[in-house]
């Protein structure tokens, strides 16, 4: 019989949790390791001087990994940030490709633009859109997006429900930030961003007629979740 305190192998849940951590700093490392060119620190500079959210490292080498994955030519992302997330983006993105990265704030787009200028980017390969995301998202145009990134917390749900209008068959939805640097998985934050990002985890989770997802902690957390091209019963 195996204690509570064990796994199905019986190893000690404890010795197991303590070895992991004997082995290091895990995001630390994955943080690190792909460094960000000097054009992408010089705009990650620029966000944190006006207080804006840049992706992380490691979640920016993530969307570049998808982007190449998927062959994506047509990617929106809310919340522009300085521009962090998409010059890891044209990393892998094709010439054809084209980004469009929608913010409220006007000063947003002019960072992104400035780091697109300064990595040679052609203008004929982005679109920088200010306003009410809320409203600029819900009139996307339909099955046309091969990824989907969520970066801001406002109307998560519904923004959700437009993503998975927006994107094409077998197209991907990122959530950035999806677990709020641990704060979503720890039962005691009820503050109402925490909360947000909580329910449309598990909405998205259940969700299994529409989405294929997955959580992973990486950078402050993501949830990636593929849209569903039909139904498998297993």
């Amino acid at each position: 019989m195996i204690s509570s305190g064990s796994d199905r192998g019986g190893v000690d849940k404890t010795s197991r949790e303590r070895a992991f951590a004997d082995r290091g700093d895990m995001r630390a490392f994955s943080q690190s390791f792909l460094p960000e060119t000097e054009i992408i620190q010089r705009a990650r500079q620029r966000g944190i001087e006006i207080g804006t959210y840049d992706t992380s490292p490691a979640i920016g080498s993530l969307l570049r990994y998808l982007t190449h994955l998927i062959g994506a030519t047509s990617i929106v992302e809310i919340g522009t940030g300085a521009g962090v997330s998409g010059l890891w983006i044209f990393q892998a993105m094709t010439q054809k490709g084209l980004l469009t990265s929608i913010d409220d704030e006007v000063e947003n787009a002019k960072l992104a633009k400035q780091a697109f200028d300064e990595a040679g980017i052609n203008s004929s390969r982005f679109r920088l859109i200010t306003g009410n995301s809320r409203e600029i998202i819900g009139k996307l145009a339909d099955s046309l997006y091969d990824i989907f990134i969520l970066r801001r917390n406002t109307d998560l749900l519904e923004s959700v429900e437009h993503a998975h209008r927006s994107l094409r068959p077998g197209g991907i939805l990122v959530i950035d930030r999806a677990l709020l640097s641990g704060k979503v998985a720890d039962p005691t934050q009820r503050d109402p961003e925490t909360i947000g990002y909580r329910e449309v985890i598990k909405v998205i989770k259940e969700s299994q007629d529409h989405w294929l997802p997955m959580l992973l902690p990486v950078g402050d957390g993501v949830m990636v979740a593929t849209k569903k091209i039909g139904r498998a019963h297993v």
